[in-house]
């Protein structure tokens, strides 16, 4: 019997951080949060999840925060 199992990547969701500046460049509204969520499978079915990450990137100076750079100013934008 051949069992196919392993990871894959859920759905990858985008959400703008408004009134936040970039620590980098300091412009405004230029931050975008990105989630992905891994998921282990079972014969290409997702059983459940193992992990999920989330960067913000600012689209003026192209610089990526992972969540141990994040500040609290956006956290807080991410959570409004």
């Amino acid at each position: 019997m051949i069992l196919f199992l392993g990871t894959k990547p859920g759905k990858t969701t985008s959400k703008v951080i408004p009134n936040v500046a970039c620590p980098y460049c300091e412009q405004r509204n230029t931050l975008m949060a990105v989630t992905t969520t891994n998921y282990f499978h079972l014969f290409w079915i997702s059983l459940f999840r193992i992990g999920t990450s989330t960067t913000i990137s600012c689209s003026h100076c192209k610089k990526t925060y992972f969540k141990d750079e994040f500040n609290t100013e956006m956290i807080q934008g991410m959570e409004s």
